[in-house]
Protein backbone atom coordinates (compact mmCIF):
# COMPACT_ATOMS: atom_id res chain seq x y z
CA UNK A 1 0.00 0.00 0.00
CA UNK A 2 2.78 2.42 0.93
CA UNK A 3 4.47 1.87 -2.40
CA UNK A 4 1.58 3.50 -4.27
CA UNK A 5 0.29 5.96 -1.66
CA UNK A 6 1.73 9.49 -2.08
CA UNK A 7 3.89 10.37 0.98
CA UNK A 8 1.76 13.43 1.77
CA UNK A 9 -1.36 11.32 2.28
CA UNK A 10 0.50 9.09 4.73
CA UNK A 11 1.74 12.10 6.70
CA UNK A 12 -1.74 13.63 6.85
CA UNK A 13 -3.07 10.61 8.76
CA UNK A 14 -1.35 11.88 11.90
CA UNK A 15 -1.50 15.59 11.08
CA UNK A 16 -2.31 17.97 13.93
CA UNK A 17 -2.53 21.67 14.77
CA UNK A 18 1.08 21.92 15.96
CA UNK A 19 2.35 20.46 12.70
CA UNK A 20 0.14 22.88 10.73
CA UNK A 21 1.61 25.89 12.57
CA UNK A 22 5.14 24.66 11.82
CA UNK A 23 4.30 24.18 8.15
CA UNK A 24 2.66 27.61 7.90
CA UNK A 25 5.65 29.41 9.42
CA UNK A 26 8.20 27.48 7.36
CA UNK A 27 6.22 27.97 4.16
CA UNK A 28 5.99 31.74 4.61
CA UNK A 29 9.70 32.03 5.43
CA UNK A 30 10.75 30.00 2.39
CA UNK A 31 8.42 32.06 0.17
CA UNK A 32 10.10 35.22 1.45
CA UNK A 33 13.47 33.75 0.46
CA UNK A 34 12.18 32.56 -2.91
CA UNK A 35 11.13 36.00 -4.10
CA UNK A 36 14.65 37.48 -4.39
CA UNK A 37 16.30 34.14 -5.12
CA UNK A 38 13.84 33.22 -7.84
CA UNK A 39 14.34 36.51 -9.67
CA UNK A 40 18.11 36.31 -9.18
CA UNK A 41 18.42 32.76 -10.50
CA UNK A 42 16.23 33.61 -13.45
CA UNK A 43 18.66 36.39 -14.26
CA UNK A 44 21.48 33.85 -13.94
CA UNK A 45 19.67 31.51 -16.34
CA UNK A 46 19.53 34.33 -18.90
CA UNK A 47 15.79 34.91 -18.59
CA UNK A 48 13.66 37.83 -17.33
CA UNK A 49 13.25 37.84 -13.51
CA UNK A 50 9.56 36.88 -13.53
CA UNK A 51 10.35 33.38 -14.80
CA UNK A 52 12.14 32.62 -11.55
CA UNK A 53 8.91 33.34 -9.68
CA UNK A 54 6.96 31.14 -12.08
CA UNK A 55 9.46 28.31 -11.48
CA UNK A 56 8.59 28.37 -7.77
CA UNK A 57 4.81 27.98 -8.04
CA UNK A 58 3.47 25.00 -10.00
CA UNK A 59 6.69 22.90 -9.65
CA UNK A 60 6.55 23.46 -5.90
CA UNK A 61 2.88 22.42 -5.78
CA UNK A 62 3.61 19.25 -7.75
CA UNK A 63 6.58 18.30 -5.59
CA UNK A 64 4.52 18.88 -2.44
CA UNK A 65 2.04 16.26 -3.63
CA UNK A 66 4.61 13.64 -4.70
CA UNK A 67 7.89 14.23 -2.82
CA UNK A 68 9.20 11.90 -0.10
CA UNK A 69 11.21 14.58 1.73
CA UNK A 70 9.36 16.60 4.35
CA UNK A 71 11.81 19.51 4.16
CA UNK A 72 13.16 19.69 0.61
CA UNK A 73 12.38 23.09 -0.95
CA UNK A 74 12.15 22.74 -4.73
CA UNK A 75 12.54 25.66 -7.10
CA UNK A 76 15.22 27.60 -8.96
CA UNK A 77 18.77 26.73 -7.86
CA UNK A 78 22.13 28.22 -8.79
CA UNK A 79 23.74 25.18 -10.46
CA UNK A 80 20.73 24.27 -12.61
CA UNK A 81 20.32 27.94 -13.56
CA UNK A 82 23.94 28.17 -14.69
CA UNK A 83 23.64 24.94 -16.69
CA UNK A 84 20.46 26.31 -18.24
CA UNK A 85 22.21 29.55 -19.19
CA UNK A 86 25.13 27.78 -20.87
CA UNK A 87 22.75 25.41 -22.68
CA UNK A 88 20.31 27.96 -24.09
CA UNK A 89 22.93 30.63 -24.92
CA UNK A 90 23.55 29.35 -28.49
CA UNK A 91 19.82 29.52 -29.23
CA UNK A 92 19.46 33.11 -28.07
CA UNK A 93 19.95 36.05 -30.38
CA UNK A 94 20.26 39.63 -29.19
CA UNK A 95 16.92 41.08 -28.20
CA UNK A 96 14.94 37.92 -28.97
CA UNK A 97 13.41 36.78 -25.69
CA UNK A 98 11.20 34.07 -27.22
CA UNK A 99 14.14 31.94 -28.40
CA UNK A 100 15.66 31.77 -24.91
CA UNK A 101 12.33 30.97 -23.23
CA UNK A 102 11.46 28.37 -25.85
CA UNK A 103 14.81 26.62 -25.36
CA UNK A 104 14.41 26.75 -21.56
CA UNK A 105 10.92 25.21 -21.76
CA UNK A 106 12.15 22.36 -23.96
CA UNK A 107 15.03 21.87 -21.53
CA UNK A 108 12.61 21.58 -18.57
CA UNK A 109 10.56 19.08 -20.54
CA UNK A 110 13.59 16.91 -21.29
CA UNK A 111 14.88 17.11 -17.71
CA UNK A 112 11.52 15.90 -16.43
CA UNK A 113 11.29 13.10 -19.00
CA UNK A 114 14.85 12.00 -18.27
CA UNK A 115 14.10 11.71 -14.56
CA UNK A 116 10.93 9.74 -15.19
CA UNK A 117 12.78 7.49 -17.66
CA UNK A 118 15.48 6.82 -15.05
CA UNK A 119 12.76 5.80 -12.62
CA UNK A 120 11.03 3.60 -15.19
CA UNK A 121 14.31 1.85 -16.04
CA UNK A 122 15.34 1.74 -12.36
CA UNK A 123 18.57 3.55 -13.17
CA UNK A 124 18.58 6.05 -10.34
CA UNK A 125 21.87 4.53 -9.17
CA UNK A 126 23.54 6.00 -12.28
CA UNK A 127 24.32 9.07 -10.18
CA UNK A 128 26.79 6.87 -8.28
CA UNK A 129 29.10 7.25 -11.27
CA UNK A 130 29.42 10.96 -10.48
CA UNK A 131 32.06 10.79 -7.76
CA UNK A 132 32.48 13.32 -4.96
CA UNK A 133 35.68 14.81 -6.51
CA UNK A 134 33.80 15.38 -9.78
CA UNK A 135 30.94 17.12 -7.93
CA UNK A 136 33.36 19.18 -5.82
CA UNK A 137 35.36 20.29 -8.86
CA UNK A 138 32.22 21.02 -10.85
CA UNK A 139 30.50 23.06 -8.12
CA UNK A 140 33.63 25.12 -7.44
CA UNK A 141 34.10 25.86 -11.14
CA UNK A 142 30.39 26.57 -11.53
CA UNK A 143 30.57 29.07 -8.66
CA UNK A 144 33.46 30.86 -10.37
CA UNK A 145 31.52 30.95 -13.64
CA UNK A 146 28.42 32.27 -11.86
CA UNK A 147 30.36 35.03 -10.13
CA UNK A 148 32.07 36.09 -13.36
CA UNK A 149 28.71 36.13 -15.16
CA UNK A 150 27.25 38.48 -12.52
CA UNK A 151 30.12 40.96 -12.30
CA UNK A 152 28.84 42.69 -15.42
CA UNK A 153 25.61 43.54 -13.58
CA UNK A 154 27.52 44.62 -10.49
CA UNK A 155 29.78 46.91 -12.54
CA UNK A 156 27.22 47.89 -15.21
CA UNK A 157 29.45 46.66 -18.04
CA UNK A 158 28.47 45.06 -21.33
CA UNK A 159 29.90 41.54 -21.56
CA UNK A 160 28.58 39.02 -24.13
CA UNK A 161 27.12 35.89 -22.51
CA UNK A 162 28.70 33.53 -25.03
CA UNK A 163 32.28 34.25 -23.90
CA UNK A 164 34.27 31.67 -21.92
CA UNK A 165 35.05 32.58 -18.28
CA UNK A 166 38.66 33.57 -19.06
CA UNK A 167 37.43 35.76 -21.92
CA UNK A 168 34.74 37.27 -19.67
CA UNK A 169 37.37 38.14 -17.07
CA UNK A 170 39.62 39.74 -19.67
CA UNK A 171 36.67 41.66 -21.10
CA UNK A 172 35.79 42.96 -17.64
CA UNK A 173 39.36 44.02 -16.93
CA UNK A 174 39.59 45.97 -20.17
CA UNK A 175 36.36 47.86 -19.38
CA UNK A 176 36.90 48.58 -15.69
CA UNK A 177 37.32 52.30 -16.34
CA UNK A 178 33.72 52.36 -17.63
CA UNK A 179 32.29 51.06 -14.34
CA UNK A 180 29.14 52.91 -13.28
CA UNK A 181 29.89 53.96 -9.69
CA UNK A 182 26.27 54.33 -8.44
CA UNK A 183 25.52 50.80 -9.66
CA UNK A 184 28.66 49.46 -8.01
CA UNK A 185 27.80 51.26 -4.77
CA UNK A 186 24.30 49.76 -4.74
CA UNK A 187 25.68 46.29 -5.40
CA UNK A 188 28.35 46.56 -2.69
CA UNK A 189 25.75 47.85 -0.24
CA UNK A 190 23.58 44.83 -0.97
CA UNK A 191 26.55 42.46 -0.53
CA UNK A 192 27.46 44.09 2.79
CA UNK A 193 23.90 43.69 4.06
CA UNK A 194 23.83 40.06 2.95
CA UNK A 195 27.15 39.32 4.67
CA UNK A 196 26.21 41.10 7.89
CA UNK A 197 22.81 39.41 8.09
CA UNK A 198 24.29 35.96 7.58
CA UNK A 199 27.38 36.34 9.78
CA UNK A 200 26.34 38.59 12.67
CA UNK A 201 22.67 39.58 12.79
CA UNK A 202 21.36 36.34 14.30
CA UNK A 203 23.87 36.35 17.16
CA UNK A 204 23.18 40.04 17.87
CA UNK A 205 19.42 39.49 17.99
CA UNK A 206 19.83 36.48 20.29
CA UNK A 207 21.30 38.86 22.89
CA UNK A 208 18.54 41.43 22.37
CA UNK A 209 15.71 41.62 24.91
CA UNK A 210 12.34 43.36 25.07
CA UNK A 211 11.43 44.39 28.62
CA UNK A 212 14.03 41.92 29.92
CA UNK A 213 12.46 39.11 27.91
CA UNK A 214 14.55 37.42 25.22
CA UNK A 215 13.19 37.09 21.72
CA UNK A 216 11.64 33.74 20.74
CA UNK A 217 14.27 31.28 19.49
CA UNK A 218 12.89 31.20 15.95
CA UNK A 219 12.75 34.98 15.46
CA UNK A 220 16.51 35.83 15.44
CA UNK A 221 17.17 32.98 13.00
CA UNK A 222 14.35 34.17 10.74
CA UNK A 223 15.51 37.80 10.77
CA UNK A 224 19.11 36.73 10.22
CA UNK A 225 18.18 34.81 7.07
CA UNK A 226 16.14 37.64 5.61
CA UNK A 227 19.23 39.46 4.28
CA UNK A 228 18.07 39.37 0.64
CA UNK A 229 14.86 41.17 1.61
CA UNK A 230 16.78 43.91 3.44
CA UNK A 231 19.04 44.36 0.42
CA UNK A 232 16.08 44.50 -1.98
CA UNK A 233 14.12 46.96 0.17
CA UNK A 234 17.05 49.32 0.78
CA UNK A 235 18.42 49.44 -2.77
CA UNK A 236 14.97 49.62 -4.36
CA UNK A 237 14.03 52.57 -2.17
CA UNK A 238 17.39 54.22 -2.94
CA UNK A 239 16.83 53.97 -6.70
CA UNK A 240 13.29 55.29 -6.36
CA UNK A 241 14.07 58.19 -4.01
CA UNK A 242 17.27 59.27 -5.79
CA UNK A 243 15.72 58.80 -9.25
CA UNK A 244 18.57 56.59 -10.43
CA UNK A 245 16.48 54.48 -12.82
CA UNK A 246 17.99 54.71 -16.29
CA UNK A 247 21.69 55.02 -15.49
CA UNK A 248 21.14 52.17 -13.03
CA UNK A 249 19.71 49.04 -14.67
CA UNK A 250 16.50 47.96 -12.95
CA UNK A 251 14.14 45.02 -13.19
CA UNK A 252 11.38 47.19 -14.59
CA UNK A 253 7.81 46.13 -15.07
CA UNK A 254 6.97 42.55 -14.12
CA UNK A 255 3.65 41.50 -15.67
CA UNK A 256 1.15 40.76 -12.91
CA UNK A 257 -0.67 37.47 -12.91
CA UNK A 258 0.02 33.76 -12.80
CA UNK A 259 1.98 32.07 -15.59
CA UNK A 260 -0.11 30.92 -18.52
CA UNK A 261 -0.32 27.16 -18.63
CA UNK A 262 -0.28 25.71 -22.09
CA UNK A 263 0.79 22.90 -24.35
CA UNK A 264 4.40 22.88 -25.51
CA UNK A 265 5.07 23.37 -29.21
CA UNK A 266 7.55 20.56 -29.78
CA UNK A 267 10.55 21.27 -31.99
CA UNK A 268 12.23 17.97 -32.77
CA UNK A 269 15.51 19.56 -33.87
CA UNK A 270 15.69 21.52 -30.62
CA UNK A 271 14.97 18.42 -28.53
CA UNK A 272 17.79 16.56 -30.31
CA UNK A 273 20.26 19.33 -29.49
CA UNK A 274 19.21 19.60 -25.86
CA UNK A 275 18.97 15.96 -24.75
CA UNK A 276 22.54 15.59 -23.46
CA UNK A 277 22.60 18.84 -21.43
CA UNK A 278 19.15 17.92 -20.13
CA UNK A 279 20.40 14.51 -18.98
CA UNK A 280 23.31 16.12 -17.12
CA UNK A 281 21.02 18.70 -15.51
CA UNK A 282 18.69 15.87 -14.47
CA UNK A 283 21.54 13.86 -12.93
CA UNK A 284 23.11 16.81 -11.11
CA UNK A 285 19.73 18.12 -9.93
CA UNK A 286 18.67 14.67 -8.72
CA UNK A 287 21.97 14.10 -6.91
CA UNK A 288 21.84 17.51 -5.22
CA UNK A 289 18.20 17.11 -4.22
CA UNK A 290 18.54 13.58 -2.83
CA UNK A 291 21.73 14.50 -0.95
CA UNK A 292 20.01 17.44 0.76
CA UNK A 293 16.81 15.51 1.40
CA UNK A 294 18.69 12.55 2.87
CA UNK A 295 20.75 14.77 5.18
CA UNK A 296 17.61 16.46 6.52
CA UNK A 297 15.62 13.22 6.81
CA UNK A 298 18.38 11.61 8.89
CA UNK A 299 17.68 14.16 11.63
CA UNK A 300 14.21 12.66 12.00
CA UNK A 301 15.50 9.11 11.66
CA UNK A 302 13.57 8.83 8.42
CA UNK A 303 14.64 8.14 4.87
CA UNK A 304 14.13 9.67 1.47
CA UNK A 305 13.04 7.30 -1.28
CA UNK A 306 15.28 8.01 -4.32
CA UNK A 307 12.82 6.32 -6.68
CA UNK A 308 9.95 8.45 -5.42
CA UNK A 309 12.18 11.52 -5.72
CA UNK A 310 12.77 10.75 -9.40
CA UNK A 311 9.00 10.76 -9.90
CA UNK A 312 8.48 13.93 -7.84
CA UNK A 313 11.36 15.92 -9.33
CA UNK A 314 10.59 14.70 -12.85
CA UNK A 315 6.97 15.76 -12.48
CA UNK A 316 8.06 19.12 -11.01
CA UNK A 317 10.20 19.78 -14.08
CA UNK A 318 7.32 18.83 -16.38
CA UNK A 319 5.27 21.36 -14.40
CA UNK A 320 8.03 23.92 -15.02
CA UNK A 321 7.77 23.22 -18.75
CA UNK A 322 3.98 23.64 -18.68
CA UNK A 323 4.49 26.91 -16.76
CA UNK A 324 6.84 28.14 -19.48
CA UNK A 325 9.96 28.35 -17.33
CA UNK A 326 13.35 26.70 -16.71
CA UNK A 327 14.44 23.49 -14.83
CA UNK A 328 14.16 23.23 -11.04
CA UNK A 329 15.71 21.14 -8.26
CA UNK A 330 15.95 21.01 -4.48
CA UNK A 331 17.91 23.94 -3.06
CA UNK A 332 20.33 23.39 -0.17
CA UNK A 333 19.98 26.78 1.53
CA UNK A 334 16.19 27.01 1.28
CA UNK A 335 15.76 23.41 2.41
CA UNK A 336 17.90 24.03 5.48
CA UNK A 337 15.80 27.11 6.28
CA UNK A 338 12.59 25.16 5.67
CA UNK A 339 13.68 22.45 8.09
CA UNK A 340 14.99 24.79 10.80
CA UNK A 341 11.83 26.94 10.56
CA UNK A 342 9.74 23.95 11.59
CA UNK A 343 8.48 22.30 8.38
CA UNK A 344 6.74 19.05 9.29
CA UNK A 345 5.44 17.97 5.88
CA UNK A 346 5.31 19.19 2.30
CA UNK A 347 2.31 21.28 3.31
CA UNK A 348 5.02 23.91 3.90
CA UNK A 349 5.78 23.82 0.17
CA UNK A 350 2.08 24.28 -0.62
CA UNK A 351 2.06 27.36 1.63
CA UNK A 352 5.15 28.76 -0.12
CA UNK A 353 3.53 28.30 -3.52
CA UNK A 354 0.35 30.03 -2.38
CA UNK A 355 2.31 33.00 -0.99
CA UNK A 356 4.19 33.30 -4.29
CA UNK A 357 0.88 33.27 -6.14
CA UNK A 358 -0.10 36.30 -4.09
CA UNK A 359 3.22 37.99 -4.92
CA UNK A 360 2.96 37.52 -8.69
CA UNK A 361 -0.69 38.57 -8.81
CA UNK A 362 -0.62 41.64 -6.56
CA UNK A 363 2.87 42.69 -5.46
CA UNK A 364 4.98 42.77 -8.63
CA UNK A 365 4.85 46.63 -8.90
CA UNK A 366 6.97 46.78 -5.74
CA UNK A 367 9.92 45.35 -7.67
CA UNK A 368 9.88 47.88 -10.52
CA UNK A 369 12.88 49.87 -9.19
CA UNK A 370 14.81 46.82 -8.01
CA UNK A 371 18.43 47.18 -9.29
CA UNK A 372 19.85 44.33 -11.33
CA UNK A 373 23.03 44.80 -9.28
CA UNK A 374 21.15 43.70 -6.16
CA UNK A 375 20.07 40.47 -7.81
CA UNK A 376 23.67 39.93 -8.90
CA UNK A 377 24.80 40.49 -5.29
CA UNK A 378 22.26 37.91 -4.05
CA UNK A 379 23.62 35.36 -6.52
CA UNK A 380 27.27 36.06 -5.74
CA UNK A 381 26.82 35.78 -1.98
CA UNK A 382 24.78 32.59 -2.41
CA UNK A 383 27.42 30.75 -4.46
CA UNK A 384 30.60 31.98 -2.76
CA UNK A 385 30.53 29.09 -0.23
CA UNK A 386 30.54 26.64 -3.16
CA UNK A 387 34.19 27.52 -3.90
CA UNK A 388 35.70 24.96 -1.54
CA UNK A 389 39.49 25.14 -1.55
CA UNK A 390 39.65 23.05 1.62
CA UNK A 391 38.06 20.15 -0.27
CA UNK A 392 40.88 20.22 -2.84
CA UNK A 393 43.58 20.25 -0.15
CA UNK A 394 41.89 17.50 1.89
CA UNK A 395 41.20 15.22 -1.07
CA UNK A 396 44.69 15.76 -2.53
CA UNK A 397 46.30 14.75 0.77
CA UNK A 398 44.10 11.70 1.13
CA UNK A 399 44.17 10.44 -2.45
CA UNK A 400 46.17 12.04 -5.26
CA UNK A 401 44.06 10.37 -7.95
CA UNK A 402 40.85 11.87 -6.55
CA UNK A 403 42.62 15.22 -6.19
CA UNK A 404 43.62 15.04 -9.86
CA UNK A 405 40.00 14.26 -10.80
CA UNK A 406 38.75 17.28 -8.85
CA UNK A 407 41.34 19.62 -10.33
CA UNK A 408 40.80 18.34 -13.88
CA UNK A 409 37.04 18.72 -13.61
CA UNK A 410 37.44 22.24 -12.23
CA UNK A 411 39.75 23.35 -15.06
CA UNK A 412 37.79 21.68 -17.86
CA UNK A 413 34.45 23.10 -16.70
CA UNK A 414 35.99 26.56 -16.81
CA UNK A 415 37.77 26.08 -20.13
CA UNK A 416 35.42 23.83 -22.11
CA UNK A 417 32.02 24.32 -20.53
CA UNK A 418 29.79 22.59 -18.01
CA UNK A 419 28.72 19.52 -20.02
CA UNK A 420 32.17 18.74 -21.40
CA UNK A 421 33.80 19.32 -18.01
CA UNK A 422 31.40 17.00 -16.16
CA UNK A 423 31.67 14.25 -18.77
CA UNK A 424 35.47 14.53 -18.76
CA UNK A 425 35.52 14.35 -14.95
CA UNK A 426 33.30 11.27 -14.94
CA UNK A 427 35.44 9.67 -17.64
CA UNK A 428 38.65 10.40 -15.72
CA UNK A 429 37.28 9.03 -12.44
CA UNK A 430 36.17 5.82 -14.17
CA UNK A 431 39.55 5.53 -15.93
CA UNK A 432 41.41 5.97 -12.63
CA UNK A 433 39.16 3.36 -11.02
CA UNK A 434 39.98 0.91 -13.82
CA UNK A 435 43.67 1.71 -13.44
CA UNK A 436 43.60 1.09 -9.68
CA UNK A 437 41.71 -2.18 -10.01
CA UNK A 438 43.95 -3.28 -12.88
CA UNK A 439 46.87 -3.43 -10.44
CA UNK A 440 45.28 -4.80 -7.27
CA UNK A 441 47.11 -5.17 -3.98
CA UNK A 442 48.54 -8.68 -3.68
CA UNK A 443 50.04 -9.84 -0.38
CA UNK A 444 52.06 -12.91 0.57
CA UNK A 445 50.76 -13.84 4.01
CA UNK A 446 51.94 -15.86 6.98
CA UNK A 447 50.60 -17.06 10.30
CA UNK A 448 50.57 -14.63 13.22
CA UNK A 449 52.15 -16.60 16.08
CA UNK A 450 50.16 -19.74 16.77
CA UNK A 451 46.84 -18.13 15.91
CA UNK A 452 44.51 -18.78 12.99
CA UNK A 453 45.15 -15.28 11.63
CA UNK A 454 47.24 -14.58 8.52
CA UNK A 455 48.73 -11.21 7.64
CA UNK A 456 51.03 -9.58 5.06
CA UNK A 457 54.60 -10.71 5.67
CA UNK A 458 55.85 -7.24 4.66
CA UNK A 459 53.93 -5.58 7.52
CA UNK A 460 53.87 -8.12 10.35
CA UNK A 461 56.09 -10.61 12.13
CA UNK A 462 54.63 -13.85 10.79
CA UNK A 463 55.58 -17.49 10.26
CA UNK A 464 55.59 -18.89 6.73
CA UNK A 465 56.04 -22.37 5.26
CA UNK A 466 58.89 -22.57 2.78
CA UNK A 467 57.03 -25.17 0.68
CA UNK A 468 53.73 -23.25 0.70
CA UNK A 469 53.06 -19.84 -0.83
CA UNK A 470 49.88 -18.23 0.54
CA UNK A 471 48.80 -15.23 -1.53
CA UNK A 472 45.88 -12.92 -0.75
CA UNK A 473 44.32 -11.07 -3.70
CA UNK A 474 42.58 -7.89 -2.54
CA UNK A 475 40.32 -7.31 -5.54
CA UNK A 476 37.76 -9.04 -7.71
CA UNK A 477 39.28 -10.62 -10.82
CA UNK A 478 38.27 -9.44 -14.27
CA UNK A 479 39.71 -8.76 -17.71
CA UNK A 480 41.67 -5.63 -16.71
CA UNK A 481 43.68 -7.21 -13.88
CA UNK A 482 43.78 -10.96 -14.58
CA UNK A 483 47.08 -10.80 -16.50
CA UNK A 484 48.67 -8.64 -13.78
CA UNK A 485 47.60 -11.13 -11.08
CA UNK A 486 48.92 -14.08 -13.08
CA UNK A 487 52.30 -12.45 -13.66
CA UNK A 488 52.63 -11.48 -9.98
CA UNK A 489 51.89 -15.01 -8.78
CA UNK A 490 54.32 -16.63 -11.22
CA UNK A 491 57.03 -14.10 -10.31
CA UNK A 492 56.55 -14.84 -6.58
CA UNK A 493 56.89 -18.57 -7.30
CA UNK A 494 60.04 -18.10 -9.39
CA UNK A 495 61.98 -16.65 -6.43
CA UNK A 496 60.90 -19.56 -4.17
CA UNK A 497 62.34 -22.71 -5.80
CA UNK A 498 61.18 -24.91 -2.87
CA UNK A 499 57.52 -23.95 -3.28
CA UNK A 500 55.24 -26.93 -3.87
CA UNK A 501 51.81 -25.47 -3.11
CA UNK A 502 50.24 -22.12 -3.96
CA UNK A 503 47.16 -21.10 -1.97
CA UNK A 504 45.15 -18.20 -3.41
CA UNK A 505 43.11 -16.55 -0.66
CA UNK A 506 39.86 -15.28 -2.18
CA UNK A 507 38.25 -13.54 0.82
CA UNK A 508 38.33 -10.19 -1.07
CA UNK A 509 37.25 -11.63 -4.44
CA UNK A 510 33.57 -10.97 -5.09
CA UNK A 511 33.39 -11.67 -8.81
CA UNK A 512 35.15 -13.50 -11.63
CA UNK A 513 34.67 -12.89 -15.33
CA UNK A 514 35.59 -15.09 -18.27
CA UNK A 515 39.10 -13.65 -18.55
CA UNK A 516 39.77 -14.35 -14.87
CA UNK A 517 38.53 -17.93 -15.25
CA UNK A 518 40.90 -18.46 -18.16
CA UNK A 519 43.73 -16.97 -16.07
CA UNK A 520 43.09 -19.46 -13.26
CA UNK A 521 43.08 -22.35 -15.74
CA UNK A 522 46.39 -21.13 -17.18
CA UNK A 523 47.83 -20.79 -13.65
CA UNK A 524 46.98 -24.42 -12.93
CA UNK A 525 48.97 -25.51 -16.00
CA UNK A 526 51.95 -23.14 -15.47
CA UNK A 527 52.33 -24.05 -11.80
CA UNK A 528 51.98 -27.76 -12.54
CA UNK A 529 54.85 -27.48 -15.05
CA UNK A 530 56.94 -25.99 -12.20
CA UNK A 531 56.03 -28.78 -9.82
CA UNK A 532 53.47 -26.70 -7.87
CA UNK A 533 49.81 -27.34 -7.14
CA UNK A 534 47.26 -24.55 -7.05
CA UNK A 535 44.68 -24.36 -4.24
CA UNK A 536 41.97 -21.87 -3.30
CA UNK A 537 40.85 -20.78 0.16
CA UNK A 538 38.04 -18.66 1.67
CA UNK A 539 36.05 -18.61 -1.56
CA UNK A 540 32.78 -16.67 -1.17
CA UNK A 541 29.46 -18.27 -2.02
CA UNK A 542 28.72 -16.31 -5.24
CA UNK A 543 32.24 -17.04 -6.56
CA UNK A 544 31.88 -20.69 -5.54
CA UNK A 545 28.66 -20.81 -7.56
CA UNK A 546 30.49 -19.38 -10.58
CA UNK A 547 33.24 -21.97 -10.29
CA UNK A 548 30.70 -24.78 -9.98
CA UNK A 549 29.31 -23.77 -13.39
CA UNK A 550 32.79 -24.07 -14.98
CA UNK A 551 35.39 -26.81 -15.60
CA UNK A 552 37.95 -25.22 -13.27
CA UNK A 553 37.32 -27.65 -10.41
CA UNK A 554 38.23 -30.57 -12.70
CA UNK A 555 41.36 -28.75 -13.94
CA UNK A 556 42.34 -27.84 -10.38
CA UNK A 557 42.70 -31.44 -9.14
CA UNK A 558 44.65 -32.54 -7.18
CA UNK A 559 44.36 -28.96 -5.93
CA UNK A 560 41.59 -28.29 -3.43
CA UNK A 561 39.28 -25.52 -2.25
CA UNK A 562 39.69 -24.97 1.50
CA UNK A 563 37.16 -23.35 3.80
CA UNK A 564 39.82 -21.26 5.61
CA UNK A 565 43.47 -20.36 5.14
CA UNK A 566 44.28 -22.02 8.46
CA UNK A 567 42.73 -25.27 7.23
CA UNK A 568 44.77 -25.08 4.00
CA UNK A 569 48.07 -24.45 5.79
CA UNK A 570 47.53 -27.31 8.23
CA UNK A 571 46.52 -29.73 5.48
CA UNK A 572 49.44 -28.84 3.20
CA UNK A 573 52.20 -28.36 5.81
CA UNK A 574 55.08 -30.88 5.51
CA UNK A 575 55.69 -33.26 8.42
CA UNK A 576 59.42 -32.49 8.66
CA UNK A 577 60.53 -30.21 11.47
CA UNK A 578 62.08 -26.89 10.69
CA UNK A 579 59.90 -26.37 7.66
CA UNK A 580 58.64 -23.07 8.99
CA UNK A 581 60.49 -19.79 9.09
CA UNK A 582 59.85 -16.42 10.63
CA UNK A 583 59.44 -13.41 8.38
CA UNK A 584 58.97 -9.74 9.05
Amino acid sequence: MNAITPPLLRWLRNYNREMLLGDLLAGIIVAIMLVPQGMAYSLLAGLPPRYGLYAAILPLLVYALLGSSRSLAVGPVAIASLMTATTIAPFTTSGEEYAAINAAVHLSLLVGLNMLALRLLRLGSIVNFISHPVIAGFTSAAAVMIILSQLKHLLALDVPRQLHPDQQLWHLLTQLQQTHLPTLLLGMTAMTLLWFSKAHLTSLLQRFTIIRMPLPDWLPALLGRAGPLYAIALTTCAVWLLELAGPVAIVGEIPAGLPELGAIQFEVALLQQLWLPALLIALVGFLESVSVGTALASRRRERVDPNQELIALGSANLAAAVSGTFPVAGGFGRSMVNDSAGAQTTIASLVSALVLMLVVTALTPLFYYLPMATLAAVIIMAVLPLIDLNALVTIWRFNRADGLTLLTTFVLVLMLGVETGILAGIGLSVALLLYRTSQPHIAIVGRVGNSEHFRNEQRHNVNTEQHILAIRIDESLYFANSRYVEDSILQSCSIRPDCRHVVLIFNAVNFLDGSALETLENLVVHLRNRGCTLHLAEVKGPVQDQLARSDLLQHLAPGQIFFTTDEAMKALAPDSAGATRSRR
